[in-house]
């Protein structure tokens, strides 16, 4: 937590400081080196934090990099510096030729406000295009500001780091794949989504109808998720923390696996009924699905804790017949009948 406090200074006072600055190296003394010397390097010691490495590019000789941390008299980390206003996304091919001359093991791009990592995933001894950690300093939470831990003087570790690089990459990559697909669905994405819930020919016209309801799915999971932390932590805020009251143990434990059985139903019924009106109440003996959380409208009921799993769904005069499952997947067997049991309230 102290770096984390020490960081939050240095990201205080950027924004005050950059309406001021307007060259690289007013950019390098006012943002980046403070920066660095949040994370423990002596910005003083060119035998650490080495500024004016020379990198020589090939037949180019003299080719100097910004910075070079310094580990064990080899550097570890390049550092390509810019000014504060100019975009990064045009400049990644400066540290690119560097890294391939260099032992380093990682390079660091920024502008003062914006890091981009990068290693060599890909490819040995040659930079990745893309970096595998980016940080805005003005605008990530502290759960990724914390990533920065890892670079401190004290906690650089190349191997460690180079192994947690991959997953860094391809998870900001997913994220950043999903959140596109999510803001505007692309003909494949959506055929991904709604081959598990829809039998027939996935032509041009139903793909444009379930576009959509896909969009709109998602954003609604979103805002349930939100919505359920949301209301935990004012529940939590609001308990009195004078006295304890003691409150018999629920036996009810809602497993990650009704969950999905509940997601699933959902994706099933998505196009027939309003999803918000598609809620779950679990109880001790069974997991039920009712429309528009009423005990007396049930979409169906799953016991998965039995030694036969099983789905119950009721008739028009709520008569429940019980049909046995191996897997969630046999859920969508059962698609017609679910989706009869949820629009007989509309």
């Amino acid at each position: 937590m102290e770096f984390i406090e020490e960081l939050k200074k240095h990201i205080a006072r950027i924004d005050s400081l950059l309406p001021s600055i307007q060259t690289e190296e007013a950019t390098k003394m006012s943002l980046i080196v403070p920066f660095f010397q949040a994370l423990g390097y002596d910005v003083f010691n060119p035998s650490e934090f080495c500024p004016e490495y020379t990198a020589d590019v090939g037949i180019k000789k003299g080719e100097k990099v910004d910075y070079a941390i310094i580990f064990n008299n080899e550097p570890a980390i390049l550092i390509e510096c810019k000014s504060c206003t100019e975009d990064l996304n045009k400049h990644s091919s400066q540290l690119f030729r560097y890294f391939g001359t260099s032992t380093a093991k990682f390079g660091i791009l920024t502008n003062g406000v914006i890091y981009k990592f990068y290693t060599d995933l890909d490819e040995t001894n040659k930079m990745d295009l893309v970096p595998f950690l980016e940080i805005n300093l003005l605008s990530s939470t502290e759960q990724k500001l914390s990533e920065l831990k890892k670079f401190t003087k004290d906690n650089f570790d190349s191997d460690k780091i180079f192994s947690n690089a991959e997953e860094l990459k391809y998870t900001a990559l997913i994220k950043e794949y999903i959140l596109k697909e999510i803001e505007n669905p692309s003909i494949d994405f959506v055929k991904a989504i709604i081959s598990g819930i829809y039998d027939g020919h996935k032509t041009q016209t139903v793909i444009e109808k379930f576009t959509p309801i896909v969009k709109k799915s998602f954003n609604q999971i979103f805002n349930e998720t939100v919505n359920n932390r949301l209301t935990a932590a004012i529940t939590k805020d609001d308990e009195p923390e004078e006295e304890e009251i003691e409150k018999p143990t629920s036996k009810i434990v809602t497993t990650e696996e009704e969950i999905q059985s509940y997601m699933i139903v959902k994706g099933i019924l998505a196009g027939s009924v309003n999803l918000e009106d598609v809620v779950y109440r679990d109880t001790e003996s069974y997991f039920g699905i009712l429309f528009q959380n009423n005990n007396r409208k049930p979409i169906c009921r799953l016991n998965l804790d039995a030694k036969k799993k099983h789905i119950m769904i009721p008739d028009e005069n709520k008569n429940f017949t019980r049909y046995n499952i191996e897997s969630l997947d046999d859920i969508y067997k059962y698609k017609d009948l679910l989706i009869e049991s949820a629009t007989r309230y509309m």
